[in-house]
């Protein structure tokens, strides 16, 4: 059996050094709901961080 990931939203949001710890309560709080969220630094702004929301 696979897992599939689908990506539903994905938006740039400017960098922020505590944006991680809102991205890790989502993670936490909506596990149970098939959501999870990432968050990496823009590869092509380094002022910008991506942040994604995932169906699991």
């Amino acid at each position: 059996m696979e897992n599939k990931i689908e990506v539903l939203s994905t938006v740039r949001v400017q960098k922020s050094a505590d944006l991680y710890k809102i991205v890790d309560s989502l993670n936490r709080t909506l596990k149970e709901k098939d959501l999870m969220f990432g968050l990496a630094l823009d590869q092509e702004n380094e002022e910008q961080m991506v942040f994604t929301i995932y169906k699991t």
